[in-house]
């Protein structure tokens, strides 16, 4: 009967009115006033910023809590905590106490996922956090959240595997469930009249603080992988095989002492490809990163300016060179280890098509630097207004 009482539980925890409550307290019906909804947003505008913030702490705590406690009372078992996840959500979008009429679910959804899978939680939220800061539009910066929590599950290692499906799948539940709650703000936000939470001293420096610092990351990193590591690597390798066995080996022989110098060439840019493999997911996944951080930042200047369009379009290339790039590089991976196949007909097919994809993904990460390059260099040139991500005119 545990797993049947954690989930009742979840849900009746889940559909715990906080906000309701909270406006009750103030002597204030939140159905009938600000946007008619009981989450931690309209709270904070109809009640101000300190019931607000109270609010979203309750709501993310009866989304975490449950899923913690199915942890610790049915251990081992992924359905019973995501199941539990799913429940706490659902309470809080249709309580049974206030005729299933909730809120949104964004804060205690994202108390579930904290919990369930905290890597493409902390991506959703950071991406949450940068809309918000650019836009000041919390419904837009919530349907970017659960766009970048799916997409950052579906990227991660074995996502539909073993117990990983359930995860996998309230996860797409869940953001889709958001997206479909948020309907009446994607009509408001295509028409130009969903409404911004009001500005903060420091913002625009932010704004900046982060494109910068995006921008550095990205163009640094990518050229110092490029030009110094990669090339080093590759090098280091065919040099350690061939002045060995050496301390470089542990003093043990990789490789006959009387092979020939293009045997250990060989081997060595074998060894240095399978050196360099495991690091192009994480190498691509830090470029996707910062290069959308650059370009939703940039977006706030879209309208300042001629320089500032030109911003938006370069960073925009840098980005989709990035995205056809990472996939040509998992198969330059591949291509590289086949090339050293035992089978004579296999190996020989992966050396003819290697060339071809290492060159496009040469020009590719060519590309990438110069035009994150290009973006560093027009940041010497910010614009002194306020950022604000634009939304369409209103009619």
């Amino acid at each position: 009967m545990a797993p049947v009482l954690v989930l009742v539980a979840a849900y009746l925890v889940g559909g715990i009115p906080f906000g309701y409550l909270l406006g009750r307290i103030r002597g204030v019906n939140l159905f009938r006033e600000g946007s008619g909804n009981i989450g931690a947003t309209n709270v904070w505008r109809v009640l101000g910023a300190k019931f607000g913030l109270a609010c979203f702490v309750l709501d993310f705590a009866k989304g975490a809590g449950p899923v913690v406690a199915a942890g610790v009372l049915v251990p081992g078992d992924d359905a019973v905590r995501t199941g539990a996840a799913a429940l706490a959500f659902l309470g809080h979008l249709f309580p049974i106490s206030l005729g299933f009429r909730g809120g949104k679910g964004v804060a205690t959804g994202a108390g579930t996922i904290a919990v369930l899978v905290p890597g493409p939680a902390a991506v959703a939220i950071a991406a949450w956090a940068v809309v918000f800061l650019v836009s000041r539009v919390v419904s837009l910066s919530s349907i970017v959240a659960v766009v970048a929590l799916a997409a950052a599950r579906l990227l991660s290692p074995d996502p539909f595997g073993g117990g990983s499906v359930y995860a996998t799948g309230y996860c797409l539940f869940g953001s889709a469930f958001v997206v479909l709650k948020h309907r009446a703000n994607v009509r408001r936000l295509l028409a130009g009249t969903e409404s911004r939470m009001g500005d903060w001293p420091m913002r625009a420096t932010l704004v900046k603080a982060v494109h910068l610092l995006a921008l550095g990351v990205w163009f640094g990193g990518a050229g110092f992988f490029n030009f110094a590591v990669a090339v080093s690597l590759f090098a280091s390798f065919e040099r350690v095989v061939a002045d060995g066995p050496s301390d470089r080996t542990a003093y043990r022989t990789l490789i006959s002492p009387d092979a020939s110098p293009e045997e250990k060439r060989v081997l060595g840019s074998a060894l240095a490809g399978a050196a360099v493999g495991p690091i192009f997911p994480k190498y691509f996944a830090t470029q996707a990163v910062c290069g959308v951080l650059a370009l939703v930042t940039a977006l706030g200047w879209y309208s300042a300016g001629t320089w500032h369009r030109v911003r938006v379009l370069v960073l925009g290339a840098a980005v989709l060179t990035v995205a056809v790039a990472w996939p040509i590089s998992e198969e330059v991976t591949r291509l590289r280890l086949d090339r050293f196949h035992p089978d004579p007909t296999f190996a020989a097919a992966a050396k003819a098509a290697f060339g071809p994809w290492h060159l496009a993904s040469l020009g590719l990460s060519f590309a990438t630097i110069t035009l994150a390059g290009v973006g560093l260099a027009m940041a010497a040139k910010l614009p002194d207004t306020d950022a604000d991500l634009p939304l369409p005119p209103r009619s």
